[in-house]
This record gives structure tokens, sequence and C-alpha cells, in this order.
């Protein structure tokens, strides 16, 4: 929407010189934050550039906390014990709504790095990454199976690769005070060990075998008994995907929601490998920056 607040920018003007001759740099300081409530926080930052009106504006408290999720102090208070030494920065009681918000849209890291909490900047949902080192993986300390490869292609620099093995399992678990709303789940994989060479980007396909003989079973359950069962084929190698594992609902924020997820392939009938698993992702319903494949019900 970045044309767009530029034709409104332009918009406005026009039609100020047409009314009378002032511009928007006589647009009173309240009508501009009446504007910027209907924009997006990137929008905002942006049109703040325009005059000292929408600059002014764009610092007021209730333009932002308008923008924040409605448990923001549960987050503040979440990111404040997860940072190192229990204080993230300024005193609570001077910090202003853009600085909140500012804050808890930077990732930080929780549960000794293997995890992440955001603010989606747009839209100002809250956003979690759960990394392969926070999962439960059958086999994962056993080197002939599984190994943790470093890479540049994962937030969190490590990925687990899966050699070979009979039985493929992977389980979760996150317990979080969720802004109400309704949030998806995806597993991030990829099929293939992808390393640089020469600058360039390759992927090994040698080891991949066994994913199209039986399709990967998700599963997602809730505390609040909500669930979800899906399943589907493995494909596409030298990609990263999102597999959709389902969606949930958190109806209120006074209450932490537990949430229980896996991903399976455990016909022992036939050897499987040449898999990264790299994060589960939590969105808010409608945002996703990758490849995404919805699974089977």
């Amino acid at each position: 929407m970045g044309a767009g607040v530029s034709d409104l920018a332009a918009g406005m003007e026009a039609v100020g010189k047409v009314a009378g001759g002032a511009g928007l740099g006589e647009l009173p300081e309240l009508c501009a934050a009446e504007v910027l409530l209907h924009l997006d926080a990137p929008e905002i930052c942006r049109l703040a550039r325009l005059n000292r009106a929408f600059r002014g504006a764009a610092a007021a408290d209730f333009v932002w906390e308008a923008k924040l999720p409605e448990n923001y102090g549960y987050l503040l208070d979440f990111v404040d014990g997860a940072m190192e030494g229990g204080g993230g920065g300024r005193e609570r009681s001077v910090m202003g709504k853009k600085e909140v918000y500012a804050r808890l849209a930077k990732a930080v890291p929780f549960d000794g790095g293997k995890k992440e909490l955001w603010l989606e900047k747009s839209k100002g949902g809250v956003c979690i990454a759960l990394s392969s080192k926070s999962l439960v993986i059958t086999g994962i300390d056993d080197r002939r199976y599984w190994s943790h490869m470093p890479t540049t292609e994962s937030r969190f620099h490590s990925v687990a690769y899966l050699q070979q093995i009979w039985w493929f399992e992977v389980v979760g678990e996150l317990e979080f005070c969720f802004p109400a709303g309704t949030y998806s789940l995806y597993f991030r994989l990829h099929l293939g060990k992808a390393s640089t060479r020469f600058g360039r980007r390759v992927c090994s396909s040698e080891q991949i075998h066994g994913w199209d003989k039986k399709p990967v079973r998700f599963q997602l359950s809730t505390s609040d008994g909500q669930h979800a069962l899906s399943q589907c084929y493995l494909d596409e190698p030298g990609s990263w995907i999102l597999y959709h594992v389902g969606d949930f609902v958190a109806s209120t924020t006074e209450q932490p929601i537990k949430l229980k997820f896996s991903l399976a392939q455990i016909d022992c009938t036939h050897t499987k490998g040449g898999l990264c698993v790299d994060s589960v992702l939590i969105y808010p319903k409608g945002f996703q920056q990758e490849k995404v494949i919805s699974s089977q019900k």
C-alpha cells in the first residue's frame, strides 16, 4: 500500500488547495492522527515524513496503541523476562506506545535461544518460531540418523538433517497467551541438503527417498479441545516450504493456550531420508512469507 499512501497524500494536498489554498502543512495534527488510524505501521512511518503535522501525529500514543495487540502489557512482560538480566530497556512508565511497538516488532529469543517471538510489522500480529532444537525428534541423538547442520537459511542458523530412518516423528509443545484471533501453524521443511559452492547455492538430493511411499501425517491439538489432522506427501526438493498443519482460535487473552503438534511417517516398511527440519512457525491466519502447501484433511 506504499503507492496508496503517496496517492492519498497527493489527493489531500490537492483538495486542500482547491478548498482554500491551504496544503497539508496546515492540516491540524488531530486530523492527521485520524488519517493515520486507518493505516498500517509502515505506512504511518512513511506518511510521518511528509510534514510537521503528520510527524507529530505519528508520535501520538493513541495512534500506536490502536495498532498494538490488546495484551501488549503481557507481551512486554514476556519480552523483559526473556531478555538477559530481566531488563530490556527503558522503564515501562516512560515508554511511548510507538517505542513499545518497535520493541515488540524485533525478534526476541527465549527458552535459551531455541524460540523467538515478534510482532508482524504491518498488522501487529504475534508471530512465534520454534527451532528444531526445541522439538522432540525421534533418534535425534543418534548420528547414524540425524545431524545438526549449520546454515544461513534458518533464522536459528541450524537445522536438523535426516540422513535415513525407519520411524520418523517430530513433536512439539507451546503454552502462550495469544491475543484473541485465529492463527496458523506450519512446519518449515526442505528436501535435500543445501550448501554454497563457489558463491552459488546448490542442493544435494542423493539421500532423498521414501517420502513418495506414504504421506506425512500432521496433527495439532489445543488445551481447549481444538483439533486438526491432515496429511501430505513431501515434494519439491531444493525449496523451503511451509507445510500447513492447521489453524486454532485464541478466544481470550486471560488464559494461556497450550498447543501440541507433530508430524510423523511411521510406516516401518521402508526407510526415508534427505530431509531438513528447520522450525515450527505460528502466524496470524493469512500472513505468510514463503511458499505454503496445505495438507489434505
